[in-house]
Order: C-alpha cells, then structure tokens, then sequence
C-alpha cells in the first residue's frame, strides 16, 4: 500500500508541462511547446537580448500540425549558441 501511495505522489509531482519551455522569441519570452494539447507555462519575466536584423529565410510550403493553424519562421534564442536562430513555429 505504502509504495501505491509513493507511485502516486511521484506522478503527482511531476511538471505536467516537460514538453514546453519558456524561450526569447523576436525579443520575447514566449512559452513554446511540442505540442498543441501541452499545457503551456507561466514565464517568469525576464530580458531578452535584442534580435539582430537579418531576413527571414524562404518558408517552403507546408501544412500546419494538428491543432494549429499556420505556421511562420520566427527567431528563437538559442542558449547554448547565445544567438538567435530562425525556426518554424506553428500557433
């Protein structure tokens, strides 16, 4: 009974949101998710750096995932590379 009630407590306390994380996006913090049903975050405010200018790379024609309506390129800040790279995100 003891190790059900531990088994439960673990899945109780687990982030119900690990396929979502908090990324600077054109300068925002934005929640970004892999999926459309994942429960998004709250982001805690913070400075993003500033994009720098550059042009949007050609988007070849694609079809939106589920639960999502379109798609474009964005810049997204990657924190291992510390800039910003361009990304599709579908909304």
């Amino acid at each position: 009974m003891r190790s059900f009630l531990l088994a439960m407590l673990c899945m109780i306390a687990s982030p119900s949101f690990a396929d979502c994380v908090c990324a600077c996006m054109n300068g925002d913090v934005v929640p970004l998710c892999e999926s459309a049903i994942d429960l998004e975050p709250i982001c805690a405010p913070r400075i993003c750096p500033l994009t720098t200018p550059s042009i949007e790379p050609i988007n070849p024609p694609t079809l939106a995932p589920l639960g999502t309506q379109n798609c474009s390129q964005q810049q997204v800040y990657n924190e291992s590379s510390g800039q910003y790279e361009w990304q599709q995100v579908c909304y």
